[in-house]
């Protein structure tokens, strides 16, 4: 089944080569291979400002730097989100993209429900790719994946993405070119199949 899929680069640092750029491109070049439609989004190439209030997020104006990224947003049927663990999170600016962009009106809906918000992008899934310095088997067992699990539960599927797979590849900046180009062979065919 051919899907139409958004790969968001959420490294803040645009320069070249950055291992989650190289994951990203592998993604959808395999994802493209296989016929699907793939659009992209890079954070790092955005200017917009992050939000300081309640009433910024829930009444404020969308940036119109984010429109085109918001419409992607709605357009896929897949989202595929990279990025890399920065003081066990999301680096600052990923998580200002995803406040902007999954607003009240258009990733959740009013409050006042008993069962809380409608998740208006529901029907959609999801892949997080996540890189780090640490082992990633350290951060699954011992931090128990804790900004990873805060981000599919609390942020994804509060708007309705499921499912939520999740990919994490560790000790980023010391394996050997082999064990890279596997990651992206391995990145690489999530891509060809949609996941």
């Amino acid at each position: 089944m051919k899907r139409r899929i958004l790969v968001i680069d959420g490294h803040p640092d645009a320069r070249a080569g950055r291992f989650v750029h190289a994951l990203a491109t592998a993604y959808a070049e395999g994802a493209r291979a296989a016929g699907h439609e793939v659009q992209s989004v890079s954070v790092a190439e955005l200017d917009f400002p992050l939000l300081r209030t309640a009433d910024e997020f829930e009444r404020g104006a969308l940036p119109p730097a984010l429109r085109e990224s918001q419409a992607r947003i709605a357009w896929c049927e897949h989202l595929v989100l990279l990025y890399p663990l920065w003081l066990g999170s999301t680096p600052a600016l990923l998580k200002g993209f995803l406040e902007q962009a999954l607003r009240p009106g258009f990733a959740i809906g009013a409050r006042g429900r008993q069962d809380g918000p409608a998740r208006l992008l529901k029907g959609k899934s999801a892949r997080i790719i996540l890189t780090m310095g640490m082992p990633a088997l350290f951060y699954r067992w011992y931090y128990r994946a804790h900004s990873l699990k805060s981000l599919e539960r609390n942020i994804l599927a509060f708007c309705g993405f499921a499912p939520i797979r999740a990919s994490i590849f560790g000790m980023v900046d010391s394996v050997d070119s082999a064990r890279r180009g596997r990651w992206l062979l391995k990145v690489q065919a999530l891509g060809r199949a949609g996941r």
